[in-house]
């Protein structure tokens, strides 16, 4: 049953629509939870409950409004409803990563000075106590799961069902006052407060009010025509804005059905047996999957290979317009269809998209080849363009008007201009309130109209009204001879590769463009598996010389493929290294969302950058890692740098 709304009306904040929800549909499930291999199911008026009950504790336990209270775990229904409460009690709720060590959470626990943290089990537990000490605030720690929690001091510490059953002993004392903290809430008033990836620095903390939460969900949500009845799987960490705006700003004003996996390891059977029919996952996730299928596909006769490719190759050739609409001969349908019994239904099937009617990408650039494989079997794969400052949505591509080189047209509600340098400006009711307790980059990023700077580069075709993302402002140079420099157009290209999980393209200023790679362990060690090439850790086989000749291989096919753009035929790599351990956000080289941190990579290896252009054929180098108990140590390496040919651009243009 589709249910519309035409305006935000009494949707003055989560907490109302929740209301609003349990009086339209309240016996509509409204969350699912797998634990120990069974659904749970809530209901969305069993849901309102156990917010209620929550935050009734929570007034009992001392909240004040505008206190702020962390919320740190995987995505479970009760730290869905731990969000809510909070709001519902006017605190500000502040999601955490779960795989954030100590230090990192240490910063934002003590920048927005959480009185308050709902914590998931004890290794998050763990981390706050470690460095309670710098928490001038804080005051009390709630956790959900009570496993070894027993031998710890409690005077701070408290049981999740234990808050909710205090919550509901003094229903009638409380509840009053947790009704008048409610009707309080406007559209102005604070929804949540997201921490950036911080790429360039430390975290700035987001704020934003419900009104940029709830009109990009109407607005988002009316776009894609979702609604009551769409599932969607929630598995992307909590404290990132696309979970936030899918699984509550959509979720609460649609009112489908957010489910959450049993655990990380079983997300792909989960997947599977939800079946979601709106999805979403960044390229990593999409970039994995298809690995997977890769490995599989290595794996199987020889019969089953060629059927694969004969079947995949009539797929990328008909698929996306059979798709779109576009007309198709009768021919290329009917072998369509025999492909879509034969291997595209199964293959999605497997994947767990059989059922996606609509899917997006973001957050990175996604490879066109990534994006093409999976809309070439059917799946309605679309790239949005977004940040948390603009409560995720900027452009998104209707349907119909998918392209792998463009992010969409603006959003509804959404204005983009391009400045004279080629940034990307955008306003729209999703833009931000503040950074939090920072004033001069709130000022920086936002001016008196409105207008917020992405530090995108791009264009807006004239013809379509599409918009084009070149690549990061700050990252998009020049080469010497003046040629573009856009790294991230070939690292995805060199990305696409099943044996390829990371790509770094250095080149700004430079006469040539150089690379670092790492490995994708699980595919390149299934195949070191079945060639009976043993290797005793990451490193060993990365620098396997079978492995460094696959990786060469992939480096040439780049760049002729590269080639083939006149604009950025320059960022073909000359010379690259295959590195000797996974670039990793415990050691500051990613960010939690697993975004790049050029510079930090340019400073950490310096030493084997200069190799790269100083012609050494090797690099002897020592680096500093972060085990995952906290503790550091080093590893040492030497690693061949390998030239790579290019196709010169006078050569290609002859050759045509």
């Amino acid at each position: 049953m589709a249910q519309t709304h035409d305006g935000v009306g009494e949707g003055v904040s989560l907490p109302a629509l929740l209301k609003r929800n349990v009086r339209e549909f309240g016996s509509s499930p409204a969350y699912r939870e797998k634990e120990f291999g069974i659904w749970q199911s809530w209901t969305w008026a069993e849901t309102a409950d156990e917010i209620q009950a929550l935050a009734l504790g929570l007034i009992n336990l001392g909240v004040r409004e505008g206190d702020f209270i962390a919320v740190i775990g995987r995505n479970r229904p009760y730290l869905y409803w731990s969000i809510l409460a909070a709001e519902s009690v006017g605190a500000v709720p502040v999601p955490l990563y779960q795989d954030a060590v100590a230090e990192e959470m240490a910063y934002v626990l003590e920048h927005c000075g959480a009185r308050f943290v709902i914590a998931a089990d004890q290794e998050q537990v763990d981390k706050v106590i470690e460095v309670q000490d710098r928490l001038h605030q804080f005051e009390h720690l709630i956790y959900l799961d009570p496993r070894g929690m027993r031998k710890y001091d409690h005077t701070t510490l408290h049981e999740f069902s234990h808050v909710q059953a205090q919550g509901r002993a003094a229903h009638d004392e409380l509840i009053g006052e947790l009704e008048r903290r409610i009707a309080t809430l406007t559209l102005d008033s604070t929804c949540v407060m997201l921490y950036t990836s911080g790429t360039t620095g430390k975290p700035k903390g987001v704020v934003l009010s419900n009104r940029n939460v709830i009109e990009t969900a109407r607005a988002s949500s009316s776009f894609d025509k979702l609604k009551l009845d769409d599932e969607i799987l929630a598995y992307l960490p909590m404290a990132w804005v696309g979970d936030f705006i899918f699984s509550i700003g959509q979720a609460y004003w649609t009112g489908f059905c957010v489910n959450c996996p049993e655990s990380a390891d079983t997300m792909m059977t989960d997947l599977r047996e939800i079946g979601p029919t709106y999805y979403f996952a960044p390229p990593r996730v999409f970039e994995t999957q298809l690995t997977n299928v890769m490995i599989r596909m290595e794996d199987a006769g020889a019969f089953k290979q060629r059927m694969f490719k004969h079947f995949m190759d009539h797929a990328r050739k008909v698929g996306p317009k059979i798709l779109d609409g576009e007309p198709v001969g009768l021919m290329d349908r009917i072998k369509y269809a025999v492909g879509d019994m034969m291997i595209y239904g199964p293959l999605k099937n497997t994947l767990g998209f059989s059922r996606v009617r609509v899917g997006y990408t973001a957050g990175e650039a996604i490879g066109p080849e990534i994006f093409d494989f999976y809309r070439s079997l059917g799946i309605n794969l679309k790239q949005l363009y977004g940040q948390t400052e603009a409560t995720v949505f900027i452009t998104a591509q209707p349907d119909g008007q998918v392209r792998s080189d463009t992010v969409g047209v603006p959003s509804p509600g959404v204005e983009i201009r391009i400045a004279d340098n080629g940034e990307v400006f955008y306003r729209s009711p999703g833009v931000f309130v503040e950074y939090y307790k920072n004033p001069e980059s709130t000022a920086g990023t936002k001016d008196a109209e409105g207008w917020v700077a992405t530090g995108d580069a791009g264009f807006i075709e004239p013809d379509t009204g599409h918009l084009r993302i070149i690549d990061r402002a700050k990252d998009v140079g020049k080469m010497a001879d003046g040629a573009l420099f856009a790294p991230k157009y070939v690292e995805n290209k060199l990305k696409f590769f099943p044996n390829i999980l990371e790509a770094v393209v250095f080149g700004n200023g430079r006469d040539e463009c150089t690379a670092f790679i790492n490995i994708d362990l699980t595919a390149v060690g299934n195949w070191a598996e079945r060639n009976n090439i043993a290797y005793a850790s990451y490193q060993e086989l990365a620098g396997h010389p079978k492995v460094l000749e696959t990786i060469q291989s992939h480096v040439e096919e780049v760049n002729r493929s590269v080639a083939e753009d006149q604009m950025l035929s320059g960022c073909q790599v000359h010379r690259f290294v295959v590195l000797h351990k996974e670039l990793d956000a415990d050691d500051g080289e990613l960010t939690r969302t697993r975004k790049v941190r050029r510079r930090i990579i340019e400073d950490k290896y310096a030493d084997i950058i200069a190799a790269l252009y100083d012609g050494s054929p090797q690099v002897s180098t020592v680096t500093e890692v972060t085990y995952e108990d906290g503790r550091t140590g080093s590893i040492s390496a030497t690693l061949d740098v390998r030239d790579a040919p290019v196709v010169a651009l006078q050569q290609k243009m002859a050759a045509e």
